[in-house]
């Protein structure tokens, strides 16, 4: 799941927000990572769901219990006796907690058996924590935004500093929005990065067009998470 892009693709990104910033006091700042949340959570939510199904199983049906107590015990023994049972069933719901636990350790199951509101949530909480971390307030005129795509979740967001979100809504980046994931859906994160960046400077320039004392407050280039 490890997406690495070449120095050529973070070339032509720079060279992208060096264009849009040429033309307006915004300040843009790129992001990719390859997961905004681990999703521990998600996993031992399904592992605790299998736990209980364990026990439900043997609550409802007692005597598979028994038949699968005699399969893996077998022999001459007698009747198994209640602790006997609820040791076996005890160490069975351990079990398969555990082997479900070892088996959400690979990434692209667990976030294919995430919830997508779960998804939008992080991404939108991780983005939010690197707009504040690198771009929010960090220009002189509250120009800075994010343009940050989250490749294991397939999402990504657009958040802009406080000068642009009171002249701008939601919509406004729509077909930014659309470029870059048209293009990151076809495998180009580069192509979809240089394309959302285009459409950005343009509504930047005509809300904050640039001035002689302007100056390069965020370094342009693509950060890799």
């Amino acid at each position: 799941m490890v997406t690495r892009l070449s120095e050529s693709d973070h070339a032509r990104v720079s060279s992208a927000i060096a264009a849009a910033e040429g033309t307006s006091a915004g300040e843009i700042l790129a992001v990719v990572t390859d997961t905004s949340d681990r999703y521990h959570d998600v996993a031992l939510h399904w592992s605790l769901l299998v736990l209980i199904a364990v026990l439900a199983w043997a609550a409802a049906w007692p005597a598979s219990l028994e038949y699968w107590w005699d399969r893996l015990v077998g022999g001459w023994h007698t009747q198994p006796s209640l602790r006997q049972l609820l040791t076996f069933l005890m160490i069975l719901a351990v079990a398969k907690f555990t082997a479900v636990l070892l088996i959400l350790r690979y990434m692209p199951l667990r976030l294919w058996l995430t919830p997508g509101n779960t998804k939008t949530r992080r991404v939108r909480r991780r983005a939010l924590t690197v707009f504040k971390a690198a771009a929010e307030r960090r220009t002189a005129g509250r120009t800075g935004i994010l343009i940050y795509l989250s490749m294991g979740e397939h999402r990504a967001e657009i958040i802009g500093d406080e000068a642009i979100t009171s002249v701008t809504t939601a919509e406004t980046w729509g077909e930014a929005m659309t470029a870059l994931l048209g293009h990151v859906r076809e495998g180009r994160v580069a192509d979809g990065m240089v394309a959302a960046i285009e459409r950005i400077g343009v509504v930047l320039s005509e809300h904050f067009p640039r001035s002689g004392e302007d100056k390069n407050e965020i370094p342009d280039k693509l950060i890799e998470l």
